[in-house]
C-alpha cells in the first residue's frame, strides 16, 4: 500500500554559514526549539515535534558559490526511481541517491528551469504529518520560475501533484495552486520580467502574529522583501535572514467569533 505522504513536503532543511547564528535568529523569529541529531546536524522542533534541521554549508557547496538557503524534502516511494525519472524529464541529479544511516535515503534534484529540492524515503514507517495551520509549522511551498507551466508538468509527473486552482495575478500572470487530492500544498508562478532572481522554492511558516514576527526578524538583522500584504485567506511577508536565505511567513485570517 502506498504511503499517504508520498508527494508531500515532509522535512525542511536550512544550510547556512553560521549555524549558531541561524539557530538564534529562527528561534526568536519563528519560535522553534532545537534538538541535536548528531555532531553536525541540529533539528528544528515545533509544537508537534521535529520538522526540519539546520547544518553548515559544506566547503564543496561554498566553493561552488551556493549561498545559504532552505531546501524541502518531498517524500517518495523510491528515491532511486524518482531520480532516474527526474533525469529523463530533463532535470538534474545534484546529489545522487544516498543513505542516511538509520533514517532513510535521499537525493537532491533540480528541475529543468533550475529550482532545487530533495526527495526522501524513510527507512521505516511514515513521516508523522503535522497540522500546517499551527504556529511555527511550514504551511505553503511556492515555486518562482521562468516557466511555471513546464515546471508544473515536471513535478506532476515526478510526484503526482494535481492542478487544483488558478488565480489571475494581472501583469504578474497566473498563479497555479497544486496539491494532492484536495489538499493544497503550494503555488507556482512566473518570475516577473526583470526581477533579479533565479528559479527557486520559497517556504512559508505559519504565525499568529505576523507583525510581531516581522519586527523580530528585522530587529535581528533580517531584511523585509515584500509585505506584509493581504492574500486570499490571510497575510504574508517575504524576507531574507541575516545570512541571505529567503523565507516567508503566513498569518491566517482570523475567523469571526
Amino acid at each position: 500500500m502506498a504511503s499517504a505522504n508520498v508527494g508531500s513536503f515532509v522535512w525542511y532543511e536550512h544550510l547556512t554559514r553560521d549555524v549558531p547564528a541561524a539557530v538564534a535568529f529562527y528561534s526568536e523569529v519563528v519560535g522553534w526549539k532545537t534538538q541535536p541529531f548528531n555532531a553536525d546536524y541540529v533539528m528544528w522542533v515545533g509544537s508537534q515535534g521535529p520538522l526540519g534541521g539546520v547544518m553548515a554549508l559544506t566547503d564543496e557547496l561554498a566553493q561552488r558559490g551556493v549561498p545559504p538557503h532552505w531546501m524541502a524534502h518531498v517524500q517518495v516511494a523510491d528515491v532511486d526511481a524518482t531520480a532516474r525519472l527526474a533525469a529523463e524529464l530533463g532535470g538534474k541529479v545534484h546529489k545522487p541517491p544516498t543513505d542516511i544511516p538509520t533514517v532513510g535515503r535521499f537525493a537532491v534534484l533540480g528541475d529543468p528551469q533550475g529550482a532545487v529540492l530533495s526527495t526522501f524515503a524513510p527507512n521505516q514507517g511514515d513521516m508523522a504529518p503535522h497540522d500546517p495551520a499551527r504556529p511555527g509549522e511550514f504551511c505553503w511551498s511556492e515555486l518562482m520560475t521562468t516557466d511555471h507551466v513546464a515546471g508544473f508538468d515536471f513535478y506532476a509527473k515526478l510526484f503526482g501533484w494535481k492542478l487544483l486552482d488558478e488565480m489571475d495575478m494581472g501583469p504578474m500572470g497566473t498563479y497555479r495552486i497544486f496539491g494532492l487530492g484536495e489538499r493544497r500544498l503550494g503555488g507556482m508562478m512566473r518570475i516577473p520580467q526583470g526581477a533579479p532572481r533565479t528559479p527557486g522554492w520559497l517556504y512559508y511558516t505559519s504565525t499568529d502574529d505576523l507583525a510581531g514576527a516581522v519586527a523580530r526578524a528585522t530587529g535581528k538583522g533580517g531584511k523585509l522583501l515584500n509585505g506584509p500584504m493581504d492574500v486570499p485567506g490571510g497575510r504574508i511577508a517575504q524576507l531574507l535572514d541575516p545570512q541571505g536565505a529567503a523565507f516567508a511567513l503566513h498569518e491566517a485570517r482570523k475567523q469571526a467569533p
